[in-house]
């Protein structure tokens, strides 16, 4: 399947829906990271959010996931966006997994089963064969969600945070297509 031919379509979890992003996406992202305890850990987010950028940001999803060099999905609990979950930077059948939820949304799992999703996904229907993933070196939490996906730890770097505005430890991780690791399949709608 080509990237072009990827269908801009929802999945949805037992307690989640995951759509393709939109530019109307922008504000609720933009509250979202307002939120310093959210955005600290994000390498790649200013703080304090920028709307402006986010809005130029949000406009670019679409054609990325028409080139697929990203697929972004808006994380929905009960009709709210609660976050965000994506895969990009894809080059030669590999990418990189990403989110973030708002803080209301923190410990209740809802990270591991939208990251879930999107792993099947990215697999399944795009057909990468490996994943990374990395957080800060002071958000355990994160670590553990990417253990329970089955992501193997690979080391550490030292990266350049944004939001902070200091060069922060990132552990890093892997994950293969073929390795146990997503249980079953999420059902797809239109």
């Amino acid at each position: 399947m080509t990237a072009s031919s990827i269908p801009r379509s929802c999945m949805e979890t037992a307690r989640l829906r995951l759509r393709p992003t939109s530019a109307a996406d922008a504000g609720r992202a933009w509250e979202i990271q307002s939120d310093w305890n959210v955005t600290r850990m994000l390498s790649n987010a200013t703080y304090p959010a920028n709307e402006k950028d986010m809005e130029e940001w949000f406009t670019g999803h679409e054609r990325e996931w028409t080139d697929g060099t990203a697929y972004r999905f808006a994380i929905e609990r009960a009709g709210r966006m609660i976050g965000i979950v994506d895969v990009d930077g894809i080059v030669c059948g590999e990418g990189s997994l990403g989110y973030w939820l708002e803080k209301t949304a923190w410990g209740k799992a809802y990270a591991f089963e939208a990251a879930q999703a999107l792993i099947g996904f990215a697999f399944r229907d795009v057909g990468l064969s490996r994943l990374e993933s990395g957080h800060a070196s002071d958000n355990p939490a994160s670590g553990r969600v990417l253990a329970r996906l089955g992501f193997v730890p690979t080391g550490s770097r030292e990266l350049f945070s944004r939001s902070r505005r200091e060069t922060i430890v990132q552990c890093c991780y892997t994950l293969e297509r073929d390795a146990p690791h997503i249980g079953p399949k999420t059902d797809t709608t239109v």
